[in-house]
């Protein structure tokens, strides 16, 4: 798949309305530490890091106070989840609007 054809499917991917699922979490990212790793807090308080998986990388960026839904990593001890999606301010009022934020 050419680089374009990759990009395309992603924005696709990153523009769709999801909703958490059982075991995903929203965070906020509060930091990126490299390595494709990023710094968030939870609902709690509880900081930890997530992975950003190779499909993001190089076509998705986030900053600092950006919103993610994760997927929880039950073997990680420091990085303990991986973005499965990344939430703009639309997807977040859709949240919201369901009743699940």
């Amino acid at each position: 798949m050419s680089k374009i054809t990759k990009r395309k499917y992603v924005e696709q991917e990153v523009m769709e309305f999801v909703l958490p699922a059982e075991k995903q979490q929203v965070v906020k990212l509060t930091g990126g530490r490299g390595n494709n790793l990023h710094a968030v807090v939870d609902a709690k308080g509880d900081e930890f890091l997530v992975s950003m998986p190779t499909k993001f990388r190089k076509n998705i960026w986030v900053k600092r106070g950006d919103y993610v839904i994760i997927d929880p990593i039950e073997e990680g001890d420091k990085v303990r989840g991986e973005i499965a999606h990344v939430l703009f301010q639309e997807h977040i009022k859709h949240i919201q609007e369901e009743g699940l934020w």
